[in-house]
């Protein structure tokens, strides 16, 4: 970027993406870690190694792209809105019955979730949001 400021709607959308990843990639490891520890019992989904496998590798791949995505606001990208819209998207039908069915922390993770998608996905439609990443892309490197 050439030292060229983000605006505060890119780095907010850079901190909504990175900490939506860090997320995803922590939970795949406590995934790992629980595996190691009890083996894969829990939900018939994934209770047999390959599904948990899968699940682990979906969610590492996932938050590695919003990870991606993260950078890609920092620099004010074009390609970085609609994958990132569509994780929101994805978030929120995640996010909804985690809020609605679950008790104590898993509640409270859902509605985070929710709160981080919502305020995400409009954030990214914004004609703000639009306005900096083509002021990104006009300034000289």
């Amino acid at each position: 970027m050439g030292g060229v400021k983000p605006r505060f709607e890119l780095i907010a959308l850079a901190a909504i993406s990175g900490a939506e990843g860090l997320a995803l990639i922590g939970y795949a490891c406590y995934d790992v870690i629980q595996a190691i520890r009890f083996g894969t019992t829990g939900p018939a989904e994934v209770s047999n190694g390959p599904a948990l496998f899968i699940q682990i590798l979906i969610f590492m791949v996932f938050g590695i792209g919003l990870l991606i995505i993260g950078r890609g606001w920092m620099q004010g990208q074009r390609w970085t809105r609609s994958p990132f819209v569509l994780a929101q998207l994805i978030a929120l039908l995640v996010g909804f019955p985690v809020a609605q069915n679950s008790a104590g922390p898993g509640q409270g993770v859902g509605l985070a979730v929710l709160i981080c998608a919502v305020v995400g996905g409009v954030l990214a439609l914004t004609p703000q949001v639009g306005r900096a990443i083509r002021a990104s892309n006009s300034q000289p490197d």
